[in-house]
């Protein structure tokens, strides 16, 4: 796979820079050292004027691929979803049960994400802790109506839908796929974030990777049809 992810173009909405940063040697510079600077000293501190110094260039060049750091997150986050969609459609190819896949999809959603070396400009390790920690800065703003619209978050949208088409052929009648598929991938990442400054938000299981394990449980279980439609009388009334 890792030889065949290497030969794709992850494709970027174009509305998200000015230059596309794939077409040249800066611009894989530019993403290669923001992708450093960002998983060192978070998107707060930030700057365009200290990743040129990182990568020995100007600040005005960053300026002509693009026009802010919000737009260099975004092109990361989007980056990110397209490729995790990629790997997602291998690891799911030639497999006919729904319910193997839908296992197969909620590891890749859930689990450690290892360097895989398949770009030389991106490292899949410190890009994945950047969406961890900084993903929901690109979409908690006030631009998201009109960003949505110009079909900015369509990578992420297509991997959730993916994921919850598998739902529905599991359990046709299921009311909730996408908040639950939106709900493992946000949590699972909170529950990464928490393992290390604030372990006992989370939980740890010897011999098991608990975050990957806990919503696979999860999931499994509240697809499972016959699950009570409304709550119980005494609910109800509370």
């Amino acid at each position: 796979m890792k030889h065949l992810l290497s030969n794709l173009s992850i494709q970027v909405n174009e509305k998200i820079y000015i230059k596309n940063p794939e077409s040249s040697d800066l611009g894989r510079r530019i993403i290669e050292g923001g992708i450093d600077l960002l998983e060192k000293v978070g998107f707060d501190d930030f700057t365009f004027n200290k990743l040129a110094k990182n990568i020995k260039s100007t600040e005005a060049s960053i300026y002509r691929y693009f026009e802010s750091k919000h737009k260099f997150l975004l092109f990361l986050t989007s980056w990110y979803w397209g490729w995790m969609e990629y790997q997602l459609v291998f690891r799911l190819a030639n497999i006919i049960s729904p319910e193997d896949r839908l296992e197969r999809a909620l590891r890749l959603l859930t689990e450690k994400v290892h360097e895989q070396g398949c770009y030389s400009h991106i490292n899949e390790l410190k890009l994945h802790k950047i969406v961890i920690s900084e993903s929901s800065k690109a979409y908690l703003t006030r631009e998201v109506d009109q960003e949505n619209k110009e079909g900015v978050f369509a990578g992420y949208k297509q991997l959730v839908e993916r994921v919850s088409n598998i739902i529905l052929e599991m359990n046709p009648g299921y009311k909730y796929p996408h908040m639950l598929i939106s709900t493992v991938i946000e949590g699972a990442h909170h529950q990464r974030f928490f393992a290390e400054p604030l372990p006992r938000l989370t939980d740890e299981v010897e011999g098991s990777d608990a975050i990957t394990e806990f919503y696979r449980e999860m999931v499994f279980k509240s697809i499972q049809p016959g699950i009570p439609e409304e709550p119980p009388e005494r609910l109800k009334e509370s």
